[in-house]
């Protein structure tokens, strides 16, 4: 019988060759191997939809670059982890038809986790790698262009970032998360090997051991930056785009999303239908208003 892998790692992706590479070379690829881990890559537009499978538009409100759709994520994501039991922050998923891909749904009593890849994110440093390294699965959220809707945050656990820089996408910062957190599972690497490695000293005189991590491990995560970084470091504000008006059930499969005259559907507690709706002030046509309301969302 195959073993049953430690922890698998799902990444949503609309560039799938990007990882093959270094997926299958050294520790990764021998731990895949002796079926420590497990890894799979999803072409995000097998969710889209349309003659050419769109997975962006242009951002409410105006701006440079196109934006990654929520709704083609919320597919993605409903499509991969089928019917999971409630998630951290969200009921979003109970109840949901499983896909194709259900036989690799994680059993109830399984510690799952979605993260988005994203500039404002916590930074990743070796407790947050530890941590992960406890859980069955995680599901990677890879970013392109000039962002994704922000309303993807609602369905997600974590947001994470690999460090106070920009890159192109959120395809390198899954790799080297799931390399860090490859390394953490037992039997990929010698105890030995990791407790002399950097980031597992505590002080001149103790190792850092798995105790230690345990011990601290609800501690806070931040990155403090220092001098002239503090004063120009700041987040971006949230980018939308279509669909203006996402409609799903919090227990149930999801929506449509609402198009043309209708209008979006209203939350009840009674049918559990929930929309998320693009900030009224993006839709309005008034640039100096538009400029206003992301002045104020800059952090």
């Amino acid at each position: 019988m195959k073993q049953r892998p430690i922890i698998q790692f799902d990444i949503i992706t609309i560039f799938t060759n990007i990882f093959q590479s270094y997926f299958n070379e050294s520790i990764l690829r021998r731990a895949q191997a002796r079926g420590l881990i497990k890894i799979k890559i999803h072409n995000l537009r097998n969710w889209a939809t349309g003659k050419h499978r769109s997975v962006d538009d242009r951002p409410y409100g105006g701006g440079p670059g196109m934006v990654m759709r929520a709704d083609v994520i919320y597919r993605a994501i409903r499509g991969i982890i089928g019917k999971p039991r409630r998630l951290t922050g969200s009921e979003l998923f109970d109840g949901v038809r499983h896909s194709s891909e259900s036989s690799d749904r994680p059993k109830a009593s399984e510690k799952l986790k979605i993260i988005l890849l994203s500039a404002d994110g916590k930074q990743l440093d070796q407790k947050m790698a530890y941590r992960f390294s406890k859980l069955k699965r995680i599901v990677f959220i890879c970013g392109r262009y000039e962002g994704v809707d922000a309303r993807v945050e609602k369905f997600v656990d974590e947001k994470i970032s690999v460090g106070p820089y920009i890159l192109t996408g959120g395809e390198l910062p899954a790799m080297t998360i799931v390399d860090a957190v490859t390394r953490l599972i037992p039997g990929v690497i010698r105890t030995e090997s990791l407790n002399e490695e950097t980031f597992t000293i505590r002080n001149s005189s103790k190792t850092r051991t798995n105790a230690d991590w345990d011990a601290d491990k609800r501690g806070s995560i931040s990155v403090n930056l220092r001098g002239n970084q503090r004063k120009s470091a700041y987040k971006e504000y949230p980018q939308y785009t279509r669909p203006e008006a996402l409609t799903f059930r919090q227990k149930g499969a999801i929506i449509n999303p609402v198009r043309g005259r209708e209008g979006p559907q209203r939350a009840s507690a009674s049918n559990g239908i929930k929309t998320l709706k693009v900030p009224k002030v993006l839709l309005s046509g008034n640039h100096e208003k538009i400029r206003q309301w992301r002045t104020k969302q800059i952090k």
